[in-house]
């Protein structure tokens, strides 16, 4: 059994309710709210494999309006004791998957202005979401191969949030599609 999981309901919509070979985990948005539910999720029952579908907002002007499954995921919003951006005073600065991909900043925040995009890029990241690390750093603690595939949103610049509400709907079919395409059901 496979472990579907998403940080929101609406990224989800696209998918049948009872997706056969596959639980089904919403985990709230934010890294401490997806640590918490996929670590009660894997304390509780024996998974094959992860499967995280959600939104991103591409920060990167060379990925289109696409599904990308990601390779590498950082933090944006955390500073070592000497103040160097991305990195934390005790877990790694990147969680990474043995796959070819795009890497992501997460951050306990919805990015939506070219202000941050200025400081989250030279990090080396092409996409930012709200949950990514946490679920690469909490499947990595209990061994469970995870696969993450996000779909572009949005910009990340002024106005994201407008237009992320606009596309999570189209996102969720495009995510269905990949999951279609990547495991037959």
């Amino acid at each position: 059994m496979r472990l579907l999981v998403a940080a929101l309901e609406s990224e989800l919509v696209a998918f049948e309710a009872d997706l056969p070979g596959f639980a089904r985990l919403v985990t709230g948005p934010g890294k401490l709210q997806a640590t918490y539910a996929l670590t009660r999720a894997l304390d509780a029952a024996t998974y094959d494999e992860i499967v995280v579908v959600g939104t991103a907002g591409a920060i990167d002007a060379r990925l289109e309006a696409s599904v990308y499954e990601i390779s590498a995921a950082i933090q944006h919003d955390v500073t070592d004791i000497d103040g160097i951006v991305g990195q934390h005073v005790s877990l790694p600065s990147h969680v990474e998957l043995d796959v070819d991909g795009v890497t992501i900043a997460t951050g306990d925040h919805f990015v939506d202005d070219s202000e941050a995009v200025a400081v989250i890029r030279p990090l080396g990241a092409g996409l930012v979401d709200m949950e990514t690390y946490a679920y690469i750093w909490v499947a990595q603690r209990f061994g469970v191969p995870i696969r993450v595939f996000k779909a572009v949103s949005d910009r990340a610049q002024d106005g994201a949030i407008t237009d992320w509400h606009a596309a999570v709907t189209a996102c969720s079919h495009q995510l269905r599609d990949r999951v279609r395409d990547e495991y037959g059901v």
